[in-house]
């Protein structure tokens, strides 16, 4: 199969000549050929989208929203085909792919409320027979640049805010996983939306640096790793866009003595090993204490050891590979850095392998106890299925150890203390906090925050951070003789 763009309305061949493979995490199997677009490609996209925006931002936003309607529906009707396609080239299991989707799809849904959610402001009689108002009007050409872990409920985090607004839209899908971006403007395709309002370029570097570079571009949204996210923010902003750039993470989990044992241990295996720990809502760290330290872990080993691993489409299995060979060599130096250092392995997942599947990338789920603040272990994000303990034994001391990291994504807390949850959420460093809640994912009709260096910009994906990015405000004093 071979991956194609998708522009002014039809999918195309990119213009550049080159392409990789996309590879089965879990089977090597090559799923299909995918474009390494070039300028071109991208100058075209914009170029097209720029002459599609008049019209588009003109329709009356009622009418924007009818093809949000059709795509609800198409991605339910196509449900089961998209899920399953997220599974084949980013090995998460299938549960989790239909729960990516899903979350997606309320994107779409909180969306298709625009014409209540850019509604402006209004005064009357500021001074003597004077009004004012404030409305929200759409930027231009906007772009996205979403990564492999996710690919379909990332995009919907910005597709759908973009376009009811008023945009046109460009997505860059990760190369790693393009096949769900496919099967995505298939049924965008179908849901009616002007030729060039919506539009697809596959591809890497060179795409990604022309989307930043292209003067018709006004806005660059971005999920991935700090490094690259901190590259793409400082380009948009000399090329005069608007960023939300969501980085890496380090998530911790601290656990108080007075927390549900059994449920908290549940909570947080599924945390870090779920979709193979590669989210940037991974648990990273737990911070026992005091008496907890001994129950937790023992409970946490024996859901390490436990945990079914292997491909993706089998019904049994609970976590499945890595997304390439050279994120697991990656994963495993790090484990091996750690266990050199102060670490020590309780449970280790480098060189298990899956019964027939023997060349998938496989790392099981691992976890490494006594980890010390200054370990790389507790300072860099792994993407991967390993668990780092460290202990406390005062809850402001787990919250000093929560607070130094560079990242501030996520950080929950586990008790049956009320007063300790509100200690908790009042000071720790992180934008999306949790209470006896293992994945603080935020719902679409709340922004998914991020603080330090898990976020570089001002306004963040979803809900109203989302309609307030896309849109500038334009003020209008008036007053009629």
């Amino acid at each position: 199969m071979q991956v194609r763009n998708f522009i002014d309305g039809a999918f195309v061949a990119s213009r550049s000549g080159k392409a990789i493979p996309v590879v089965n995490p879990a089977t090597q199997d090559v799923l299909a050929s995918v474009p390494l677009s070039s300028g071109e490609d991208v100058r075209q996209a914009a170029e097209k989208g720029r002459a599609a925006f008049p019209d588009w931002r003109d329709m009356p936003v009622v009418d924007r929203v009818q093809p949000l309607f059709r795509l609800k529906v198409l991605l339910e009707e196509n449900f089961e085909d998209i899920s399953r396609t997220m599974t084949l080239e980013c090995g998460k299991t299938l549960v989790e792919s239909r729960g990516e989707l899903r979350r997606g799809i309320e994107n779409v849904e909180v969306a298709c409320g625009m014409p209540s959610l850019i509604q402006g402001w209004n005064n009357e009689n500021i001074a003597a027979g004077i009004d004012e108002h404030m409305i929200r009007q759409p930027l231009g050409v906007v772009a996205a640049i979403t990564p492999f872990n996710f690919p379909g409920m990332i995009p919907l985090w910005f597709l759908p805010y973009a376009l009811a607004t008023g945009n046109c839209f460009i997505l860059k899908p990760s190369e790693k996983v393009p096949l769900t971006s496919q099967k995505l403007f298939t049924c965008l395709a179908e849901a009616g939306f002007p030729t060039g309002v919506v539009q697809l370029v596959n591809g890497g570097a060179e795409a990604v640096n022309a989307l930043l570079e292209h003067p018709d571009i006004r806005a660059i949204s971005f999920v991935g790793s700090t490094p690259v996210a901190k590259h793409v923010y400082g380009q948009a902003a000399a090329h005069g866009k608007r960023a939300q750039c969501q980085g890496g993470a380090k998530n911790p989990v601290v656990v108080l003595p007075d927390a549900d044992l059994a449920e908290t241990a549940a909570a947080l295996a599924e945390s870090a090993f779920g979709c193979a720990g590669q989210r940037c809502l991974a648990l990273s760290t737990a911070i026992t204490v005091g008496e907890v330290r001994g129950p937790l872990t023992e409970a946490l080993v024996e859901a390490a050891r436990t945990r079914a691993v292997g491909n993706g489409l089998n019904p049994d299995v609970e976590m499945g590979p890595v997304i390439t060979e050279e994120s697991k060599s990656r994963i495993v130096g790090l484990i091996a850095e750690a266990e050199r250092g102060s670490g020590r392995i309780l449970v280790d997942g480098r060189s298990s392998r899956v019964d027939g599947l023997e060349s998938g990338n496989w790392v099981f789920p691992t976890m490494v106890d006594g980890v010390t603040p200054g370990d790389a272990l507790a300072q860099e994000e792994v993407f991967g299925p390993v668990l780092s303990l460290m202990h406390a034994d005062t809850v402001d001391e787990a919250i000093a150890l929560v607070n130094g990291r560079a990242f501030g994504n996520m950080a929950c807390l586990f008790t049956s203390s009320g007063a300790a949850a509100r200690q908790f959420r009042n000071q720790v460093d992180a934008g999306n906090i949790g209470i006896n809640i293992g994945v603080a994912a935020p719902m679409a009709f709340f922004p998914f925050s991020g603080w330090n260096e898990s976020f570089f910009g001002d306004l963040h994906a979803q809900s109203r951070h989302g309609v307030e990015f896309y849109t500038q405000t334009k003020v209008v004093v008036e007053r009629w003789p």
